[in-house]
């Protein structure tokens, strides 16, 4: 069974973003980036699936900048086999993602395709959606617990009511939820190992695929800074500033 896990370059969830002076984008200067982690479990579960002697290979992808080959050797030294490169300088879409890693996906075959669930930058929660519909084939959002049996997929979701359990077959799309495992660290070991795992480099031309945007960034700003709280002697000073102030209450 081959698994394909696309991953994506994010800046560190530890770093507190900022943007440009002129507001045109995140100041990525000299910022410390990392792989989406969401989609580091998604590897992390890859690799179990492995372990398992479930999967026989795995595959890492990304589309992004050439940089983005430091989150897939990261990827290759967790326990991926290969890695595959879509280079772009282009800022993308989740459509155009998902197109490119559609047209990976027809050329690799995989039998089921873990990605995270979303991008801690654009927080869209699209591509995986949509790349299963480009596809038209199954995907379990949100999952929590993933068990394969032979052709067919048992996955765990994490919904607005609780949980819901699906039975599917493969091939299939998973997106990877926080509870779905806890990622481990890469050792000294497979991280030189990394380096000598192949990683092939293509682009979204050579693709065939059209990554022109459909959408227009106007301006990136910090949110307004919240006013500082107040407390009340009493109910009634409660229910006058609800009244009088915040105009909440009539």
């Amino acid at each position: 069974m081959k698994v394909l896990v696309a991953v994506k370059r994010v800046v560190d969830y530890n770093v507190k973003v900022r943007p440009k002076a002129d507001g045109s984008g995140v100041d990525l200067a000299n910022v410390k980036m990392s792989i989406n982690p969401f989609c580091e479990i998604a590897v992390e579960e890859a690799v179990r699936l492995k372990e398992k002697g479930v999967a026989t290979e795995i595959v890492a992808v990304t589309v992004g900048a050439q940089q983005s080959q430091e989150q897939l050797r990261t990827a290759l030294a967790l326990g991926a086999d290969r890695a595959i490169l879509v280079s772009t300088d282009e800022t993308l879409e989740p459509l155009s993602i998902a197109k490119c890693l559609k047209a990976i996906c027809d050329a690799e075959s995989p039998d089921i395709i873990l990605m995270g669930k979303q991008a801690i930058d654009g927080d869209n929660n699209q591509t995986g959606q949509m790349l299963a519909a480009l596809m038209g084939i199954g995907q379990a959002t949100f999952a929590s617990e993933l068990v394969i049996d032979g052709a067919n997929a048992s996955v765990t979701r994490e919904v607005d009511g609780g949980l819901q359990t699906l039975t599917l077959s493969l091939p299939l799309i998973v997106t990877a939820d926080l509870r779905l495992n806890e990622p481990r660290y890469a050792s000294l070991p497979n991280i030189m190992k990394a380096k000598k795992k192949p990683l092939d480099n293509t682009t979204p031309a050579d693709l065939g695929v059209d990554v022109t945007p459909r959408v227009t960034q106007l301006s990136v700003e910090l949110p307004a800074e919240r006013q500082a709280g107040i407390k009340v002697d009493d109910v009634a000073q409660l229910v006058d500033k609800l009244k009088n102030e915040a105009k909440v209450i009539s």
